[in-house]
């Protein structure tokens, strides 16, 4: 699970997007007050999702306080339009800026894709995942079980996406948006491209041994 930190002073906004990043998997837990945030053990906390106009004390101070002491995401999540916070959060410590409103689809992939590229340069390399998959990118061809498939352009981006992926929940939303293909197309094609998958790896909607579906959510890729 994916823990949260979030310094933000409009409860019914952090509810709302509590309540849909629980569906990933993300359990936020969120402080009104900055200085309760600042206090919260922010070591426990995987990323930060932070608010600039709070009570108290501005956010960017929040920010640049959290930054000096810990190396965590920040994500600054503000209705404040104003460029020069932008610049001003990015320049001392911010990873990543959404200003509101924004869709929390957007904000779960801005979490994972924020977090991933923290592993990637704070933990050692470790091992590759075992899986019966292989992506060859420059001759954009996927392997299974070392034999090569025969993939229209969609279908290759699907399963590269969720190979990538690997054993992680990915959203409908998420895979339409990285399949050129189907951007203009939308989610229906994306069953329809899945089911082939399935079809060219040899299995099953109703018993399937990689791709699976997550009710709610969409899909997730396992061996």
């Amino acid at each position: 699970m994916i823990k949260v930190l979030m310094i933000e002073d409009d409860p019914e906004f952090a509810q709302i997007l509590s309540e849909y990043l629980a569906n990933y998997n993300i359990e936020v837990t969120n402080y009104e007050d900055p200085y309760l945030g600042l206090s919260a053990g922010v070591k426990k906390y995987d990323l930060l999702i932070l608010d600039l106009t709070l009570p108290g004390m501005d956010g960017l101070d929040v920010c640049k306080e959290i930054r000096e002491k810990y190396d965590i995401p920040i994500i600054i999540s503000s209705a404040r339009s104003d460029v020069s916070d932008k610049v001003i959060g990015l320049q001392i410590g911010a990873d990543d800026y959404l200003p509101k409103p924004y869709d929390p689809k957007e904000m779960y992939a801005r979490i994972i894709s924020l977090i991933r590229r923290y592993k990637k340069s704070t933990t050692p390399e470790s091992p590759a995942v075992q899986t019966k998959f292989r992506v060859d990118d420059l001759r954009h061809q996927i392997f299974y079980e070392d034999r090569p498939l025969n993939l229209t352009p969609a279908e290759y981006e699907i399963l590269s996406y969720l190979i990538k992926q690997h054993g992680f929940s990915v959203s409908r939303e998420q895979l339409v948006y990285n399949c050129k293909s189907l951007k203009y197309k939308g989610s229906k094609s994306l069953d329809v491209i899945i089911g082939r998958l399935r079809s060219k790896i040899g299995e099953s909607s109703k018993n399937p041994q990689h791709i699976h579906s997550v009710r709610g959510i969409g899909y997730k890729l396992l061996g």
